[in-house]
């Protein structure tokens, strides 16, 4: 039988996330992107509520198309609202908007997205040593730095337990528990 960390649970949706997603490093900008986005929506809800909706969130967000969705208006906001397929929160489907436009402003000043990211990690995942879910911080010194250098840049919805949470999906930390079969080793 495969060990898998206890959060994954059985659910299906839930399982494969934590499989073939959860923890792995990602270095494509835009994946980050999205990513970083989609973390900002759970704020107040669990995961898997956005993991089911996510799909919903590709679709009306141009699949995390950062050069579309710059463009969208007050009246296509006032359109998702309407949508039952995405967490119908104002400010959190705005926050989208304005990380689309704070990304392009970091990409026309030479910045790029994916090195900026893994500049918290010195470009290299942090193997942490998780004996059980207890030994697992919500927020970190680096997630703390790294929302303040997000906010000043101009993304919002990215404060530090965001972003340690983001940190541990796009594998710049591994947190897997050292039982399970994703864990890097130590």
């Amino acid at each position: 039988m495969t060990t898998r960390c206890s959060w994954a649970g059985d659910s299906e949706i839930y399982v494969n996330y934590h499989d073939n997603e959860w923890g792995k490093p990602e270095y494509n900008s835009q994946k980050l992107f999205e990513k970083i986005c989609l973390e900002g929506q759970q704020a107040g809800l669990y995961w898997i509520t956005v993991l089911k909706k996510r799909e919903a969130y590709r679709e009306a967000f141009y699949h995390f198309d950062p050069v579309k969705i710059a463009k969208m208006t007050e009246a296509d906001l006032d359109q998702l609202m309407q949508n039952a397929g995405l967490i119908r929160h104002r400010a959190k489907l705005e926050a989208i908007v304005k990380n689309a436009k704070a990304y392009l402003a970091m990409q026309a000043n030479g910045e790029d997205f994916s090195q900026f990211i893994w500049s918290f990690v010195n470009n290299q995942p942090q193997i942490n040593d998780v004996p059980t879910l207890s030994a697992v911080p919500a927020k970190t010194n680096v997630s703390t730095a790294m929302s303040k250098a997000l906010k000043k840049k101009g993304f919002v919805f990215v404060g530090e337990t965001t972003c340690y949470a983001f940190m541990q999906s796009m594998g710049l930390v591994d947190d897997h528990l050292n039982s399970c079969f994703c864990k890097t080793n130590l």
